[in-house]
């Protein structure tokens, strides 16, 4: 049986949700995979970072989350006030990094990566900074180092987006995506289209947990913003900057606006894009993120609530349209727990 010894680095909601899915998945990932998961470390910004050899007990960490009590109070472990000393001085095989997302520079997320790889750990992640900002670079380093850096969750949770189009479509060339890569604004928009006033619904949205307190990052486009550069790297091998992507949000959507696109049998959708454009003989990426009144025959137009979907233009597919949920604590937790999996031959 394979076994693997997994460090957790932003023990959240996103790195609660893995470690349920460990726990409550334990016995399939032995039965289906041969693989057994020892989380011997996790850290937080609030408590640092903790290490027990022989494994931590996940029940006992999630119910001192969920009790917002010290994880130091697990018993038996080792404490670092800092979570990179503690990663450096432990290691592991796996390091699951969820920390929050920064577009600024990409820290604390790309340190921790950085030096799990240095020291010969596959990384799997959901923090969208570190590939947003330094994907090629990270790539460089995982082959330099001979680790695996996997990164689902970042783009749509758990659908399977990345995988889909690395290795579902291997060999396809894609020279356009269109995507609702955020479940706020997207849900925001669908309740628009029944009638209502975009202030009323976004305070709505915020009653409900699918929109922050401060919305900024979803309702002025950065979030897909950072999806896209994602994308970009990914799909496309080029690494741009956030200020390249043409970004316009949609807080200046009216409902009058939203009805005369349902009057033209239109629907309003954030969309986020990249496109391959020719710029003097040369080719380019056109990035996008905006409002776009979609008819409804688009696949796209009729993806409503927090759902996310995203649709490739092939040479060989035409278009594949992939929907499902865009977050959430279990639904990014199985993004992370795919890409768990995938390790299993490089172990």
């Amino acid at each position: 049986m394979k076994q693997i010894r997994l460090s957790i680095i932003g023990f959240g909601v996103v790195g609660q949700g893995l470690a349920e899915l460990l726990a409550t998945k334990k016995d399939v990932l032995q039965h289906d995979f041969d693989l057994e998961v020892t989380l011997v470390s996790v850290a937080n910004a609030r408590h640092g970072f903790i290490y027990r050899e022989q494994g931590l007990n996940i029940p006992t960490l999630l119910y001192l989350a969920a009790e917002r009590q010290p994880l130091t109070k697990h018993p038996g472990v080792k404490h670092w006030a800092n979570p990179l000393e503690g990663l450096r001085a432990t290691g592991g095989d796996v390091l699951a990094e969820a920390t929050g997302t920064n577009l600024h520079d990409a820290e604390p997320g790309i340190s921790h990566i950085r030096a799990a790889m240095t020291q010969g750990m596959h990384v799997i992640t959901a923090n969208k900074g570190p590939a947003a900002l330094a994907a090629q670079e990270l790539f460089a380093l995982a082959r330099q180092h001979q680790v695996q850096w996997r990164m689902e969750s970042t783009v749509m949770a758990g659908t399977p987006v990345i995988s889909t189009v690395r290795e579902g479509m291997a060999g396809a060339n894609v020279h356009a995506i269109r995507g609702i890569l955020n479940g706020t604004t997207n849900y925001i928009l669908s309740a628009m289209a029944s009638g209502r006033d975009y202030a009323d619904v976004l305070a709505e949205a915020q009653s409900q947990g699918y929109a922050e307190a401060d919305p900024t990052a979803d309702v002025e486009g950065y979030d897909a913003v950072a999806k896209t550069l994602i994308l970009a790297a990914l799909v496309f091998g080029q690494t741009l900057k956030p200020e390249q992507v043409i970004r316009r949000g949609i807080t200046t959507i009216t409902k009058e606006q939203v009805q005369q696109a349902i009057d033209e049998e239109k629907r309003i959708k954030l969309i986020a894009s990249l496109q391959t454009v020719s710029d003097n003989g040369a080719t380019a990426l056109e990035a996008r993120v905006e409002p776009v009144a979609l008819p409804l025959h688009d696949a796209l137009a009729r993806v409503d609530g927090v759902m996310n979907a995203i649709t490739f233009q092939t040479d060989t597919l035409s278009e594949v349209t992939v929907i499902g949920p865009g977050a959430g604590r279990l639904q990014t937790g199985q993004g992370l727990l795919s890409d768990l999996i995938s390790l299993i031959p490089f172990l």
